[in-house]
């Protein structure tokens, strides 16, 4: 199965309805398509009024298409929002994503939806499987589109709604789609009492919802349809345990709603900023503690950064979060200061690259626009970012409240930082979590750079292999070392600085000469990493109670059980060298999970990153 999603051909009608040429199918009819969205959706489900006193309302769809439903949801929202604090998401899915110019071009024919439109227009996203994240905080809205095949990407989403639409062609041009393995799947995914609009009334429809625990009625339908249903769910289907992925919010802990929910942030580097970030556009209050009289002081401070994807020639649950984290640090990063967009060179450092790259682009996971080859066997990453640190981590942390040069006292189990309560506590700390958490085993690399500033001024410019070298004006930057540091001390060295000197000779950029002619300044820090690789991002395990709970797993026994943790007590950390990738992501992870709202990742990448996996892996194999 390839990689890529393939984008529908698509058939304009003279009255320029869309229609899906493989489904034979119309997405909307001209000049009704939006008056059968309300009627058929929003009145469906009751809306605005099913929202009304609510701080958080979650809104799913079976067919996202030209974005027709969410733009007329969001005018709603507008018009209607119960509280300037409070939320609203939409979650989607797509299997089929359209070109932007055609989504552009069917949205269109609403000028009062034009605004809106742009809006969602200038973020569209390309045909890369996954989830893409996107929020627009003045509004109070979010967007999780789930892109792929739904019958895989919905038993694997993460959320709760309170309003379903029901579309995505008709039943029998999508028999897929609406087979019977959804109905069981909707209500999973929904909250108790949660309403469903949809426009057919196929006998196989009403009962598949009725067996899943919907009471299903008919309605007046809208323009030449006759009829229409709605449905209510009383009887909702329990999710079975999972110990990997702890659902739980800010609510459930404290009993407070989204509003003015306090959380802290101990650390000021890519990791915590971004946590904050994510946090701040979600609604919350956020306090960012660090002991440095300045953020981005540790291993996020070099003079500049590279952003360029992670790609494997294989399909893995790794390779594809990695893919998913680098898109949305793109999109968190492109507006921000600091950042400057740029091709990067991959050169293959061996026979083995050479052969992974053919493999890559023989099935790639990214689009033209994004990837192609070179001449030399090797890879040319388009729209990759060279970072300024220094202007960036502190635009992510607009809004904070900054407590710096003030070391963090942690009392986790009252959720005080200094003895000042807080509704939830994230530790974004890198290798001084261990001070709390031993069991992490994180261990420490020493990462060391050698950069130039007063270079002549140059464009943007980036290559790599396996080290990189980045020049953007009179900067200069080349390395890096990845050197074990069990003591975790942090200083240059020669050797690193002649590894460096090595690794630029190779990758011989055209301004080499700048390197030569200057006398570079070596810069060293550590980075916390874990025994797999993977990051962690989430709720913090209650060490003992869950070596207790799953004492079984050393015989082999199964699982059947939510892990135990600290309430309110979260993590992200283990980012290696890749945390201006991994940060964005995995902000947008925590402010779900923390906030209450979907989960911008499927279940297999949560569970990837979820740190209660280290205990599971040192208990089934006899080391816990």
């Amino acid at each position: 199965m390839a990689r890529l999603l393939s984008p529908p051909q698509i058939d304009w009608r003279d009255d320029g309805t869309p229609v899906a040429r493989a489904h034979d199918d119309v997405y909307f009819t001209a000049g009704d398509g939006l008056a059968e969205t309300r009627a058929v959706f929003l009145q469906g489900c009751g809306l605005p009024e099913a929202w009304a006193g609510r701080e958080v309302y979650t809104v799913a769809e079976t067919g996202f298409g030209t974005g027709l439903n969410f733009l007329a949801l969001w005018q709603l929202w507008e018009r209607h929002r119960p509280s300037p604090t409070a939320r609203l998401h939409f979650v989607s899915f797509e299997a089929f994503p359209l070109h932007a110019e055609d989504a552009a071009r069917a949205l269109d024919s609403w000028p009062e939806l034009e605004e809106l439109a742009a809006l969602l227009i200038s973020r569209w996203p390309g045909p890369v499987k996954g989830v893409r994240h996107m929020v627009w905080p003045e509004a109070g809205i979010s967007l999780t589109l789930h892109l792929g095949d739904i019958r895989e990407a919905l038993p694997a989403a993460r959320f709760r709604a309170d309003a379903w639409f029901l579309d995505g062609f008709s039943p029998a041009k999508n028999e897929d789609m609406w087979g019977e393995w959804i109905y069981p799947e909707l209500s999973l995914h929904s909250a108790p009492g949660a309403r469903l609009g949809t426009f057919t009334v196929a006998g196989a429809v009403r009962r598949g919802l009725a067996g899943a625990g919907f009471k299903v009625s008919r309605q007046p339908g809208h323009g030449r349809k006759r009829e229409r249903l709605e449905a209510t769910l009383e009887t909702p289907a329990q999710s079975p345990p999972d110990p990997r992925i702890v659902p739980g919010t800010v609510r459930e802990w404290s009993g407070n709603g989204q509003a003015n929910t306090r959380i802290a942030v101990i650390g000021g580097g890519i990791a915590g900023a971004s946590a904050a970030r994510a946090l701040l556009d979600a609604g919350a209050e956020v306090t960012v503690f660090d002991k440095a009289p300045e953020v981005a002081t540790g291993a996020s401070g070099n003079k500049l950064a590279l952003l360029m994807p992670r790609l494997d020639a294989g399909d893995t649950v790794q390779a594809r979060l990695l893919i998913d984290a680098y898109l949305a640090a793109r999109s968190a990063y492109e507006t921000l200061p600091g950042v400057t967009e740029t091709d990067v060179r991959q050169i293959p450092k061996d026979e083995t690259d050479r052969t992974r790259f053919t493999k890559l682009l023989a099935d790639p996971p990214l689009p033209l626009e994004d990837l192609e080859s070179t001449q030399n066997g090797g890879l040319l990453h388009k729209r990759a970012m060279i970072l300024r640190p220094a202007r960036l981590i502190p635009a992510l942390l607009d809004g904070a409240t900054l407590r710096l040069g003030e070391k963090a006292s942690l009392d986790m189990s009252n959720r005080t930082v200094n003895g000042e309560a807080f509704d939830a506590i994230i530790l974004a700390t890198a290798m001084d979590t261990t001070d709390q958490l031993p069991w992490l085993n994180l261990t420490a690399r020493l990462g060391q750079v050698e950069w130039v500033g007063d270079a002549a001024d140059a464009p943007p410019d980036a290559v790599t292999s396996g080290t990189y070298a980045l020049a953007e004006g009179t900067d200069r930057l080349w390395g890096a070392t990845f050197e074990p540091a069990p003591a975790g001390v942090i200083e240059v060295s020669e050797t690193a600085r002649a590894e460096n000197a090595q690794g630029l000779e190779a990758l011989s950029p055209w301004w080499i000469r700048d390197a030569r002619d200057h006398t570079p300044v070596s810069r060293a820090a550590l980075r916390a990493t874990t025994v797999d690789r993977l990051p962690l991002v989430g709720p913090v395990p209650d060490h003992a109670a869950t070596l207790d709970l799953f004492d079984g797993m050393k015989k082999g026994r199964p699982v059947n059980a939510d892990a135990p943790v600290l309430p309110g007590i979260f993590i992200v950390n283990g980012f290696g060298a890749r945390g201006f990738t991994w940060g964005p992501w995995a902000g947008g992870i925590l402010a779900a999970m923390i906030l209450g709202g979907p989960a911008p990742a499927p279940a297999d990448a949560l569970a990837a990153v979820s740190p209660v996996r280290l205990i599971l892996r040192a208990l089934k194999r006899g080391e816990a």
